[in-house]
């Protein structure tokens, strides 16, 4: 069994969607009060509020993670409303598709802004919180893409990605002076709303490639994610966890045969 996570703060950035939205929603069912971020003041907002209608513990506030002073004011409000922070779950991400040879440099710079600053700022910024906790956790999202695997298109996602772990390892080795770890989910592809908009015949393409032939789910990264920030995960830090139904094992499609 693992000790509850009911009564814990736990901030979920990018949550208005997707992978952070399956994340908060998980956090909210365990007991945590849950505070979820996104850009989108309308969207974040609704999103919570549908969170709260099931009776969990929501709240929803607009913020840019690329931005310094809107990731310290993220912060203060987190502070004002749980009074600390146990969790912070780094997920923000943007992956516009672009190939390498028509890239624009500011298509680049917005991706590594959200994507890897972000991921900085926020951490930085929630030190002061982690470090009151009774033992601070911070969940980084990755993935596959960049650290393992590579993907048409994605150069600039997939440059951010593997950054995210760069930062993850020496991180990992500066907080744990304070009894902070710093640890990451690495997700395969996951049905999400951006997903679902490709082709069926594209996503049964993947599905065919992935062992255990279905595609992932939100929950299935949250289900690592919570392991992450439970108590009983205290001795891992620096680590990070490839989440894809074993997409990255096989040497070709003929081992799947």
């Amino acid at each position: 069994m693992f000790t509850s996570l009911s009564g814990k703060s736990v901030l979920v950035t990018g949550a208005s969607t997707g992978i952070g939205l399956g994340v908060a929603r998980q956090f909210a069912l365990q007991g945590a009060r849950v505070l979820i971020t996104a850009r989108n003041a309308g969207r974040i907002e609704a999103v919570a509020a549908g969170l709260r209608a099931e009776g969990l513990q929501v709240q929803g506030l607009a913020s840019d993670v690329a931005d310094a002073a809107s990731v310290k004011a993220l912060i203060h409000t987190v502070e004002e409303i749980h009074g600390g922070l146990d969790v912070l779950c780094c997920n923000a991400g943007i992956f516009p598709n672009s190939p390498l040879e028509d890239l624009a440099e500011a298509e680049w710079d917005q991706v590594m802004a959200t994507n890897a600053k972000g991921t900085f700022l926020c951490v930085q910024a929630a030190l002061p919180l982690l470090r009151r906790a009774e033992y601070g956790r911070v969940i980084l999202t990755s993935s596959i893409t960049g650290p393992v695997t590579g993907s048409p298109g994605w150069v600039h996602y997939g440059a951010s990605k593997a950054a995210q772990l760069g930062f993850m390892r020496t991180a990992a080795i500066e907080l744990a002076r304070d009894g902070i770890t710093v640890n990451a989910v690495m997700p395969g592809n996951i049905v999400t709303e951006g997903f679902l908009d490709v082709a069926a015949d594209y996503q049964a393409g993947v599905a065919a490639s992935i062992p255990l032939k279905r595609l992932g789910t939100s929950a299935d990264v949250a289900s690592a994610v919570l392991f992450f920030a439970s108590r009983e995960a205290g001795y891992i830090t620096g680590q990070s966890l490839i989440i894809d139904g074993g997409q990255v094992l096989p040497e070709s499609l003929q081992a799947l045969v």
